[in-house]
């Protein structure tokens, strides 16, 4: 259903950019709007793994190194049939973890200390599965075409702003009374920025199902989300993230209350461990951790 739900999301995107090109009537505009999106996406689809491992300051694990870490993403890949990833270490007391990359031969797992000071084992490999599960599904993909459907989107309507300022593109009339470049201005971005984010929760969902059955265990995967969920929210010193890669993480780096939480890039932390018990077959077991720093 998750994965109906990607392809759907996906539809209305392109339905969304499609609206959006026909509104501000520019045909050259939506086309250059387009392939200047397409190429800044591309480009991070290529080099993002050193970027965002850069900007968090990720250190390398060798991989004859002797620690749980290491250990349990070897594991991990072997039982997955994938190659090694490379292994990073972020010097952080906030518990949290990322995989990226664009491929399986091209991917790369980090976490910080907090997170290995924080977990034992088995919570340790039902976070590094739910990473692992992330690359085998080519979610990095599907994140990135779904970037470069909304920055188009984004830069159509600063097309359409700088047209209506200087009389530029169909007249008012045309626009049915400046109805749709209304929607183009305020309406598309906003609806863009909800898929996009949308797609996002959807696939945490299956990113959790699918490390949840790498490792053969649900509950700690359920154990970890709960105990870092509880970390993040009580650390002293946040970890300091870029919103641009803030839907990396296994759980969501930044804070998204009340109506915020609507452009939250994870779901409920609670949903997703409720949907971890049912695939172990047990309702309502879980105690939110006491975390002390």
């Amino acid at each position: 259903m998750n994965t109906l739900k990607t392809f759907l999301l996906m539809l209305g995107m392109m339905a969304l950019f499609l609206f959006v090109g026909r509104a501000i009537g520019g045909q050259s505009g939506m086309e250059y709007a387009f392939i200047l999106a397409l190429a800044m996406n591309f480009f991070s689809y290529w080099f993002s793994d050193k970027m965002v491992l850069a900007m968090y300051g990720a250190k390398p694990v060798s991989e004859t190194e002797d620690s749980d870490l290491v250990r349990v993403v070897r594991r991990l890949a072997h039982k997955a049939n994938i190659p090694m990833p490379r292994v990073y270490i972020i010097n952080s007391p906030v518990p949290n973890a990322f995989a990226t990359g664009r491929n399986p031969r091209h991917a790369a797992v980090a976490a910080t200390s907090g997170i290995l000071d924080m977990l034992n084992e088995h919570e340790l490999e039902g976070v590094l599965g739910h990473e692992l599960s992330h690359v085998i599904h080519r979610d990095i993909l599907i994140s990135t075409v779904a970037a470069t459907m909304a920055g188009a989107i984004m830069m159509l309507r600063q097309l359409a702003w700088w047209g209506a300022l200087f009389g530029g593109g169909r007249d008012r009339e045309e626009r049915g009374g400046g109805l749709e470049l209304l929607v183009v201005m305020i309406v598309a971005p906003l609806a863009a920025t909800l898929i996009q984010l949308a797609i996002s929760r959807s696939r945490e969902y299956d990113a959790d199902k699918g490390g949840a059955t790498l490792t053969g265990d649900p509950m700690s995967l359920a154990s970890a989300l709960a105990k870092i969920s509880v970390g993040n929210a009580h650390a002293r010193v946040p970890l300091t993230t870029n919103p641009a890669t803030a839907h990396l993480f296994i759980c969501n780096p930044l804070k998204a209350e009340g109506l915020m939480a609507l452009f939250s890039t994870h779901p409920p932390t609670s949903e997703r461990i409720k949907r971890l018990e049912a695939m172990a077959g047990v309702t309502g077991t879980y105690q939110t951790p006491q975390v002390i720093y």
